[in-house]
């Protein structure tokens, strides 16, 4: 079981450049892959992308790549696109006899232009880089997944002491649903008692199909054996090795409605105060399994 939060970094120098990728991973109901690649290195998204879907199955990850000179070099050195300063100065000298402007286009207006200089971070090839790409994203994914199973483990024991609490509620009302109807019969008997009606066997037909009557209507025998199925594939998910987030969030909604059932069949104090004790200690399962991969 793993969160779907955590953090990751990665980097790998080669060829005199240092490649560094940091992934954030935060909460979300499905997979959603952001990438953030300097321009010359867009062409790596689709790779990237298909690494971290390999990896996570569920949450928002934000991937962030950045190049360096790597250490050894003093600095990045700088050079200048020859023929798209020329290119810059051709169209600005066009566009200055249309419009009529004086004075000629200045070295200062060229170098400015986008892309005529240029860094060796800037010039790096797509292709050539991505081995370095590649062997730094392991690394991020690596340590990503590290830290999502570790706040997994967390998240595991705080699911199962839920289960746990909501088992022994169960089993409670279990022990208590036989008494509801004989505990109805005996209510039944001191109402009619108290209301001045005398000579009512406690063997009456009346009373006695007004009692099976209630029995059926509050007969909960269905639904406990749901929920102990439900806390039963709780267990298999914690032996799974496969994402669970999803069928966690299932299992959540199915005991909800199991639990809900409960509480209107059954008129009963005791089962009706475990009720209470479901609903809480699933609000608080819930909440947590949004977390889960």
């Amino acid at each position: 079981m793993k969160s779907m939060t955590g953090y990751g970094r990665g980097e790998c120098a080669r060829d005199g450049f240092k490649i560094t990728i940091e992934l954030g991973a935060v909460n979300r109901r499905q997979s959603e892959i952001s990438v953030n690649l300097p321009r010359e290195l867009e062409m790596l998204e689709a790779p990237v992308r298909d690494a971290i879907n390999a990896r996570v199955a569920r949450g928002r990850v934000t991937a962030r790549l950045a190049v360096h000179a790597a250490a050894g070099k003093m600095s990045a050195q700088m050079h200048i696109n020859k023929s798209l300063a020329e290119a810059y100065a051709r169209e600005l000298s066009r566009l200055a006899k249309q419009l009529k402007i004086p004075g000629g286009v200045t070295l200062d207006q060229i170098v400015r232009a986008p892309g005529v200089f240029q860094s060796d971070e800037e010039l790096v090839e797509a292709e050539k880089v991505w081995p370095a790409v590649e062997k730094a994203l392991l690394q991020a994914l690596a340590a990503l997944v590290k830290m999502r199973e570790r706040e997994g483990a967390h998240l595991e024991r705080d699911l199962a002491g839920r289960i746990a609490i909501m088992q022994k509620a169960v089993e409670k009302i279990r022990r208590q649903a036989p008494l509801t109807a004989e505990n109805y019969r005996q209510q039944l008997l001191e109402r009619i008692k108290s209301a001045g009606i005398e000579n009512i066997a406690p063997d009456d037909d009346r009373l006695l199909r007004e009692v099976v009557l209630f029995a059926d209507r509050s007969d909960i025998a269905e639904e406990l054996t749901r929920l102990q199925s439900h806390f039963q594939q709780y267990e298999d998910c914690r032996k799974s090795s496969e994402p669970v987030g999803r069928t966690l969030d299932f299992l959540a909604q199915e005991m909800n409605r199991e639990i809900n059932t409960i509480g209107s069949k059954a008129n009963d104090a005791v089962i009706s105060r475990e009720v209470v004790t479901l609903k809480a200690e699933l609000e608080r399962f819930r909440e947590q399994a949004q977390n889960v991969e």
